[in-house]
Order: C-alpha cells, then structure tokens, then sequence
C-alpha cells in the first residue's frame, strides 16, 4: 500500500478501533488460478505480551478457503473505515485560485499474517459464542446461542469452520485532509457534516 508520511498511521489504538467498528474485512489469498478475496467479520484480540495479536473468524464448510488454504498460508486481511468524497468545491481556496482538484478521504488497515484452520467444534462454538456477545451487545434484548434448539445449533455449528490469523505485521493509512490549510479542512468538516459523514468529519477534525 503507498503511504506517504502525512497519511501514514502507527498507533495500535488507531488501527484496533477501525477494526472494532469495522469487523468485515477482506482476506486476500494466493491460489494456483489467481489473487481471491472472502469478505469475513473478524475478531481482533491483541497480543497479551505486547504483541502483534490474532484475528479470528469462521467461514462455510463449503467454502472451499480452508481446505485450499491450509495452516501455514499467509494471508492479508483488509479493514476499511470511514470514507467519503471531496468535492474541491468546499475548499475556500479553491474560490480564489481553482488551483483544487477532487480527491477520495479514507482509513484503512492492511493484517499480514499466517492463516490456522481449526476444524473443531469446541474452538468453533466458543468462538461463535463469543462473537455473538461482542455483535448483539447493542440490541435491546441480545441473542444469545441458548435461544436456539440445541439440536438446531448443533447442525448449524457443523456448518462452520474457525480459521485465526496469526499476526505478522499491521499498516494504517489515515487520509483525512491533513494536507490542506486550515480553513480548507474547515470547510471540508462542514460539508461531510451536512451530507450525513459524521464520522469522516470527526476524523478530519483531530488528526
């Protein structure tokens, strides 16, 4: 990924909030026929000694990634965050110079990692269960696993395959307007605001 400097993010806390608030990310695999991208909610749990940590996620029995891809592949997840237009229009100084051209505001964050397969109901149900906490913790009255028929669960479970990325590397790239002049990103924060981009508009406003 090109990161110039004024767009390059470093902070851990950074990249676990994008990839809190946006759990779907895209694994990206090499296969004999080409590049293949699964677009899966993910986990992250930080390294307990500092470390880089694990994410976490199960896909269909029927997909065929666990089988094609097995314990030792190494993958790439792919975390998108807000993202919004920019029209040059809402740049003050684009009215006295017109020296201003469209551009794309956005954060993202790129997991290297090696992918483990774990065909286990155990590891399956617990990360199911824990997924469902995390996910229907906002909803009035959260499901939980136990409102299933247990015969029920027990099929579905079998359905599913649990796969961990054990992680290697994490990038952040933050493109927020930080190249522009104050009253530009001023103007910026105003019209992502008015157009509904609450949180494109806060990400302009601190970095």
């Amino acid at each position: 990924m090109y990161i110039p400097p004024h767009f390059a993010e470093t902070r851990p806390e950074v990249f676990q909030r994008v990839m809190r608030e946006h759990p779907l990310g895209m694994l990206v695999t090499s296969t004999p026929a080409g590049l293949d991208a699964d677009h899966i909610p993910f986990e992250y749990e930080p390294g307990s000694d500092g470390g880089p940590g694990v994410l976490s996620a199960h896909v269909a029995r029927a997909n065929p990634l666990w089988q094609r891809c097995p314990t030792g592949t190494p993958v790439l997840v792919v975390f998108r965050g807000a993202q919004a237009y920019i029209s040059p229009n809402w740049y003050p100084s684009k009215h006295e110079t017109h020296r201003q051209v469209p551009t794309w505001n956005y954060e993202v964050v790129h997991v290297q990692g090696i992918l483990n397969v774990h065909d286990d109901e155990r590891y399956v149900r617990r990360l199911v269960a824990r997924l469902t906490r995390t996910h229907e913790a906002s909803e009035p009255q959260p499901w939980k696993m136990g409102d299933a028929p247990p015969d029920y669960l027990d099929e579905m479970l079998r359905h599913i395959v649990g796969i961990e990325v054990a992680v290697t590397s994490i990038v952040g790239k933050v493109k927020a307007s930080q190249n522009k002049e104050t009253r530009d990103r001023q103007g910026v924060v105003e019209n992502l605001g008015a157009r509904g981009h609450d949180a494109m508009a806060a990400l302009v406003r601190q970095v």
